[in-house]
């Protein structure tokens, strides 16, 4: 290709990006970054979700001082896509188990804790994971406490198969929705979960193909830590226990990316997503909840985390907090 060319078909990109609007300036900036390519029409349908996704960003940022709103890789997605692909689009809380321990923190004076204080200092967190467009968030919340609670009795820190729950959990939905609690049940029935490396994560529910041999960890029962928003109860469990599970919701972090999650922000208590506590921290004067999601370590500024201002119930972090006994 001549110069003369080489310089014409420059010219005619500047005049091309010139001409677009600043918000398809973002959207093809959003379309380089996360690697994204669409037919000549659903550019348009994208471009414009993309666009109500700016204004909902917008509307999040005007309520909060603490956190910042913009674009993330989930921009070109509705509301209802987003909630299809990644929440648990029918969520049940569960009732009290009779084999369920309920947890309590010990009576007395609440103890000085330390300003922070996470598991992943203590080499029982595996890396962040991520469930891709399947709804199995709850299948991941349940494997990682396993991992974590079985590596703090004793083992060694196992990367274990939440493919196995939901292939085989047949009281959940697989990638249309499940709970920590029924999973629970699942795994102590079938005997344990076998390691990832045997039967590793495909991002879609198929044929059951558990295999007793490969199985990694085990669990005798499950607790309830707190299903009424008792956060002492849960500062307890994990400066003494372990890691949790918790559900919240989650429709706010579609375009949150970075700060701090607070009682202002919005965020609802209609639990649909669930994930892992790994401890406490502050940020920005305040103490925050650490929180590990399951939307890969590309989401968000943390390498996959976010963090939740403690003592609120934000975003319902309180409303179903369990977690494995081994």
């Amino acid at each position: 290709m001549s110069l003369r060319v080489c310089l014409l078909l420059l010219a005619l990109a500047a005049v091309a990006l010139a001409s677009m609007s600043p918000e398809e300036r973002q959207f093809q900036d959003f379309i380089v970054k996360y690697h994204k390519s669409y037919t000549p029409s659903e550019y348009q349908t994208r471009f414009v979700i993309f666009k109500q996704n700016l204004l909902v960003a917008a509307e999040n940022n005007a309520r909060s001082s603490h956190a910042t709103y913009g674009v993330t890789k989930f921009m070109d997605l509705s509301k209802e896509e987003f909630k299809a692909q990644y929440l648990i689009s029918n969520f049940t809380r569960r009732a009290n188990f009779d084999q369920a321990i309920k947890y309590s923190a010990p009576p007395g004076p609440k103890p000085e804790y330390p300003a922070s204080f996470d598991w992943n200092n203590q080499g029982v967190i595996t890396p962040v994971y991520n469930q891709g467009q399947c709804g199995s968030c709850w299948a991941f919340s349940t494997t990682e406490n396993i991992e974590s609670m079985w590596a703090i009795a004793g083992n060694a820190l196992t990367q274990l198969s939440m493919q196995q729950i939901v292939d085989c959990d047949q009281t959940d939905a697989g990638c249309n929705g499940g709970n920590p609690p029924t999973a629970y049940q699942y795994v102590m029935g079938a005997g344990g979960l076998d390691s990832y490396a045997s039967y590793p994560y495909q991002g879609y529910q198929g044929q059951c193909q558990f295999d007793p041999n490969n199985v990694a960890a085990t669990i005798s029962s499950w607790q309830w830590i707190t299903q009424d928003d008792n956060e002492n109860n849960m500062q307890s469990f994990v400066a003494s226990s372990g890691p949790p599970s918790i559900c919240v919701d989650a429709q706010l972090w579609q375009t949150w990316n970075g700060g701090v999650v607070t009682s202002s922000s919005g965020c609802g208590n209609s639990l649909d997503h669930c994930v892992q506590l790994t401890g406490w921290s502050q940020m920005q004067g305040m103490n925050v909840w650490n929180v590990r999601n399951s939307w890969g370590a590309d989401w968000g500024p943390y390498g996959g985390y976010i963090y939740l201002q403690m003592g609120y119930d934000v975003c319902g972090i309180g409303q179903e907090v369990t977690s494995s006994v081994v």
